[in-house]
């Protein structure tokens, strides 16, 4: 009784701000109940890496230059696109089977089972050098979307488009919004070689990311040593086909120690769509003349602007404009791996309760002195209740 009368005679106050506590508590619940299929990852494991030989071929072809890759959770098969321009066989994808050894990525993990030629809307193949094929998303609808990058130095346009998984044929062409595109005094659009790398699709199906690697013309610089590169993530409503938002994505300014090759190479090759609301992983991957360097990013677009309807952030204000919002998750040279042309990402197989298989793999370029490279993570996501408490204290 003594404790209730002292409770009774706390300040008001102090109610008002249970209360309010309590109100918070039960809206913030309700919201991550809302949105149940939140993502936010709270550990990473590296859990192995494959090698696939040097020289292999499938079915005829050369297997490399896999620059992308998504995964089917219905068939348990990943299809991996490969950038060849048709020069060492027609634009195609690969299918490959992946099992996990003990709980690890072993080189006899990775088995090549099927390939499957492009063919375009005159359902032929693509004639060599009409193609620079970077991005592929599977969908639940059983086709493929797939990115080309095009040829600015031989005015042949990017693409987007959809594939029937199983045949390979040319469906439904998403537009490419006119500023991505290169004008003839090469004054604006998409730089060569620096165009759209990556392709992701939302869970829910209903949405389609791509994302420039290096900035448009009429938005800014390509990346340099210590100089990020202003990128534009590209959104499409896949029900109507039609590009619907548009966001700025800055790339991380990278450090070239030891140079003496004189190359340098850095952008944004691939977005993974981690959930239904606007949360993606990222690579940033660069070439510092000698070697490789990674990174892996938790992404939101959340608080991030619609830039859509800004033809160019050279001549725009983009001092208050808000980009995406990045935490950096790895920085894959922490691992005890030498680490090749990291181009793409996909989530796998589910592992446990919140755990699920995280797939990188790399780009050979078709080069002897190069790998085609998996590496395999494990994917911890947090509790609904830990979304909760980051949203209510944010972390800086």
């Amino acid at each position: 009784m003594q404790f209730l009368k002292q409770i009774r005679r706390l300040p008001k106050i102090i109610y008002l701000f249970i209360a309010l506590a309590i109100a918070l508590l039960i809206s913030g619940l309700f919201l991550i109940n809302l949105e149940s299929d939140v993502i936010e990852i709270s550990s990473i494991e590296f859990i192995g890496q494959a090698t696939l030989p040097k020289g292999l071929s499938f079915q005829k072809t050369p297997v490399g230059g896999l620059s992308g890759i998504t995964y089917d959770a219905k068939t348990d098969l990943y299809y991996a696109i490969s950038d060849d321009r048709g020069q060492k066989a027609p634009a195609r994808f690969y299918t490959f089977k992946i099992d996990l050894n003990q709980g690890r990525l072993q080189d006899n993990s990775i088995k090549t089972v099927g390939v499957t030629t492009l063919l375009n809307n005159q359902n032929q193949p693509f004639a060599s050098g009409t193609t620079d094929t970077e991005g592929i998303a599977v969908t639940q609808d059983e086709t493929v979307y797939i990115a080309s990058e095009g040829d600015v130095e031989q005015s042949i346009p990017p693409f987007i488009q959809e594939f029937d998984l199983a045949t390979g044929k040319a469906q439904r062409n998403l537009p490419i919004p006119p500023k991505f595109l290169p004008n003839k005094k090469r004054q604006r659009g998409i730089r060569n070689n620096l165009a759209f790398e990556s392709l992701t699709i939302t869970p829910n199906n209903k949405y389609l990311f791509t994302a420039t690697e290096n900035a448009l013309i009429q938005d800014g610089v390509i990346a340099a040593p210590n100089i990020g590169t202003p990128c534009r993530i590209l959104q499409y409503n896949l029900a109507n086909g039609q590009p619907q938002q548009e966001f700025l994505y800055q790339t991380e300014p990278v450090t070239s120690f030891f140079n003496p090759t004189g190359r340098f190479a850095s952008g944004l090759p691939d977005l993974l769509a981690l959930d239904n609301h606007n949360h993606f992983l990222s690579i940033e991957r660069s070439f510092t003349g000698l070697s490789f360097t990674v990174f892996l990013f938790q992404v939101s677009l959340t608080a991030a602007d619609n830039i859509q309807n800004i033809d160019s952030l050279l001549t725009s204000n983009t001092q208050n404009m808000q980009a995406a919002q990045k935490k950096l998750l790895l920085d894959l040279r922490t691992l005890d791996v030498a680490l090749d042309n990291i181009e793409g990402l996909t989530l796998g197989t589910k592992l446990a309760h919140r755990e699920q298989l995280l797939i990188l793999v790399s780009d050979n370029n078709f080069n002897s002195i190069q790998r085609t490279q998996f590496l395999a993570f494990k994917l911890k996501f947090a509790s609904p209740l830990m979304i909760l408490f980051h949203r209510i204290f944010p972390q800086n």
